[in-house]
């Protein structure tokens, strides 16, 4: 009796897999790991007066599965840069050892989003040797050729960044994304259009609860997004009316704006739990 019912069950609703994997349940951490102070807004955003100045906090994503999967959205950076010296920052903290404070170490790292190849998000990504590297196709191309000639914009770009991310697309460590709205891994999503590189992608993590956009540079701030004002051409994006629709796009995609992570605001630090000193949990 009891298959008869099952057959009929099968037969009016359609096959019914009964192997199918439950979505994963994901964590959300911001990690900052270096601070500037007094940095002019206007410098950030349009439309913002010159006057006025903020602090800005440099920082990175953890997404942590029910999965076994352990995910940075960009990796930090070294501070034996040129760069991180003549900036004279507040702090810093290597970011695996601000990583570690959540008790994952460095080798548990299974996979890193680079959202874009700008020093502070992917020179740290040696730090993690057991990461695969997810990057939009597009953006890596121009940053390990085009970016380097005479009409190129290398701005934000370190040659040894270079020499990293080939060496580890030889050996097999990279996937290049081929464009927009992409879903890399179990319930995670990137979408470009935003240009704050060549083709910049932003990260959406559907948490099984809640859809949340990490935005990284494609939003530095939320000024930006509460005015919707784009970043300045000068090192904040290709194209501004781009960035703005990027803006406008992702208010549609998370499920609520509060959802929607800057890459540079310390505000993400006051809106959010503080787990550690230097660690909020966004979801």
């Amino acid at each position: 009796m009891f298959r008869k019912i099952l057959f009929a069950l099968v037969t009016a609703f359609g096959f019914i897999n009964l192997n199918a994997q439950v979505p994963p349940v994901y964590e959300i951490y911001a990690l900052k790991y270096f601070g500037l102070t007094k940095v002019p807004v206007s410098e950030l955003s349009l439309g913002a007066s010159p006057k006025d100045t903020m602090d800005m906090d440099f920082m990175f994503w953890l997404i942590k599965g029910n999965n076994g999967k352990v995910i940075l959205v960009d990796a930090g950076f070294l501070s034996d840069l040129d760069i991180v010296k003549e900036l004279h920052g507040s702090f810093y903290i290597r970011p695996d050892t601000v990583l570690s404070e959540l008790d994952i170490k460095a080798d548990n790292v299974t996979d890193i989003i680079l959202t874009h190849p700008h020093w502070d998000h992917v020179d740290g990504v040696s730090l993690f040797p057991k990461a695969h590297i997810w990057i939009q196709k597009d953006d890596y191309n121009y940053f390990v050729g085009q970016a380097w000639q005479k009409d190129g914009r290398h701005g934000g770009f370190y040659k040894r960044d270079v020499d990293t991310l080939v060496s580890l697309n030889i050996a097999g460590w990279v996937t290049l994304v081929d464009g927009d709205d992409k879903e890399i891994l179990p319930g995670i999503r990137v979408y470009t259009g935003s240009r704050h590189t060549f083709n910049s992608q932003f990260v959406l993590v559907n948490t099984g609860g809640e859809k949340v956009i990490l935005a990284s540079d494609n939003i530095w701030i939320y000024y930006s997004l509460d005015h919707m004002r784009s970043a300045p051409l000068d090192g904040g994006t290709f194209d501004t009316t781009a960035y703005v629709k990027s803006m406008q796009r992702m208010k549609t995609l998370a499920s609520q704006i509060k959802y929607i992570i800057p890459g540079h605001d310390p505000a993400i630090f006051t809106r959010f739990p503080m787990i550690k000193p230097n660690v909020v949990r966004i979801k």
